[in-house]
């Protein structure tokens, strides 16, 4: 393992690392826990924060290119935010349902996408496995 690849990075991608690897403890706390009270709202709060900007911060990344600078991957950081919005407004409306399901399927989102980044000639999987 080494960290040589990330930190050689354009910012733009070390922050969408930071981000999207910090999510990890939080997913684990909230898949976790009770699902209501104070610390689920804050917990979830930091979540939704991360998840935007590992969103967003991925709109400056384009080492795939198949739609001008864009690519798939990008149709899921849109999805995501979407979803996002769609989760927080279904929670204060009461739906409960959709709020979890939305949750689910960002979180799920974000997983697999994670996974993507771990293939050899990806950054993350040069961290993980070496150069």
């Amino acid at each position: 393992m080494t960290l040589a690849p990330l930190l050689a990075a354009p910012l733009a991608i070390q922050l969408h690392a930071i981000a999207a690897l910090s999510l990890i403890p939080l997913t684990l706390v909230q898949l976790g826990r009770r699902k209501s009270g104070v610390w689920h709202r804050r917990v979830g709060w930091a979540w939704v924060i991360l998840m935007a900007i590992t969103a967003v911060s991925s709109f400056w990344i384009h080492g795939i290119r198949l739609f001008g600078p864009f690519s798939l991957i990008h149709i899921l950081s849109v999805i995501t935010l979407l979803t996002l919005v769609h989760a927080i407004h279904a929670r204060r409306t009461g739906n409960m349902r959709g709020h979890r399901l939305g949750m689910l399927g960002v979180t799920a989102g974000w997983a697999g996408a994670g996974l993507f980044t771990l293939l050899p000639y990806r950054i993350m999987g040069q961290v993980v496995f070496g150069g």
